[in-house]
């Protein structure tokens, strides 16, 4: 079977996207699955083992110039790639009006199906062209973390029992930036940046983990994807005995330099979720009590979440880290 998916932001839910692709795999071991994914997003799910193809799309750049000439040559061109190929079966993953398009448009083998959501979850998106375009929609629990919803919409649409393991399936090559000051194998990542101020926690909240991170014999490393974020971490390594403000990097080497530490503490991001793909211990910050919808799922050993208004405190993010670490020695 040739299966599409379309999962095209953002880089966290493209992540939680992974267990979807496990699932199918271990139900359809012969199964050819390709994937659509904003562009900037496109050396993740590369990575994500299993998938075959990657579709590159630009719809976010599109949408600033609609009617260029430059945006109606690439339309053409990923409109071509997009179908270039027959589905048996095309799962939009999103259940947005810019997924359902391109849903919409892919090419279906004679027999093939269109599947998507028939509702919405709790503070998850949704838009009603998704159910519209879906031959088969699929009516999910409105309580459901991220990764389960994709998950059991798989499992609904291929008739498979939702398996017991978890397995995000994201590969990774362990490395350092290269013009790193030292390897630091044992570094924790602090990830500070987000898109969202209302889920940062205070740079004087980061440079008092991150002292008594360095106390306990760990190296601080701070990535940052904005000339914003790179001032902050260079705020929070400011005189730190162990600090050292990562180069920019991009996705994929980025990921394979966050494999390489010891463990990341991060505020809800993109980042963050990638920790947890790669199994790192991870703690992960939360202003909101969000937690149950995109955070570490229950039961992991590994990771977990810490939740405080305004913002978690230090001492119960450091028990927190303490914890995982007991967790991950004692796996």
């Amino acid at each position: 079977m040739k299966i599409l998916i379309v999962k095209l932001s953002s880089l966290g839910d493209v992540v939680h996207a992974m267990p979807a692709v496990q699932d199918m795999l271990c139900a359809m071991p012969d199964a050819q699955i390709d994937w659509v994914v904003e562009r900037g997003f496109a050396p993740l799910a590369q990575r994500c083992k299993g998938v075959g193809h990657v579709i590159a799309s630009d719809l976010r750049r599109w949408r600033k110039a609609p009617f260029s000439a430059e945006t109606r040559r690439a339309w053409r061109a990923f409109k071509a790639e997009l179908q270039q190929e027959p589905y048996d079966a095309v799962v939009d993953l999103q259940g947005l009006t810019k997924s359902a398009l391109i849903a919409w448009l892919a090419r279906l083998s004679p027999g093939g199906q269109r599947y998507g959501l028939a509702n919405q979850t709790d503070g998850s998106s949704f838009e009603a062209p998704a159910r519209w375009v879906a031959d088969v929609a699929i009516t999910l629990p409105a309580h459901c973390h991220a990764v389960t919803r994709s998950r059991l919409l798989c499992a609904q649409a291929f008739d498979y029992p939702l398996p017991q393991t978890l397995s995000f399936g994201l590969h990774a090559a362990p490395g350092h930036p290269e013009d790193a000051d030292k390897p630091w194998q044992s570094c924790v990542a602090l990830v500070h940046g987000t898109s969202r101020a209302d889920k940062q926690w205070p740079i004087d909240h980061w440079r008092a983990l991150a002292l008594r991170l360095n106390a306990a014999g760990y190296g601080v490393v701070l990535p940052h994807g904005s000339s914003a974020e790179e001032g902050v971490a260079h705020q929070i390594a400011l005189n730190l005995p162990q600090a050292q403000v990562w180069p920019r990097l991009g996705l994929d080497k980025l990921t394979d330099a966050l494999s390489a530490c010891a463990g990341v503490i991060g505020v809800d991001s993109g980042l963050s979720h990638i920790a947890v793909a790669l199994d790192l211990p991870h703690v992960q910050l939360y202003n909101f009590d969000t937690a149950w919808r995109t955070g570490p799922l229950p039961g992991s050993t590994r990771q977990c979440s810490v939740y405080g208004q305004p913002t978690p405190s230090v001492d119960a993010v450091w028990q927190a880290w303490l914890g995982v670490l007991s967790g991950a020695a004692a796996a």
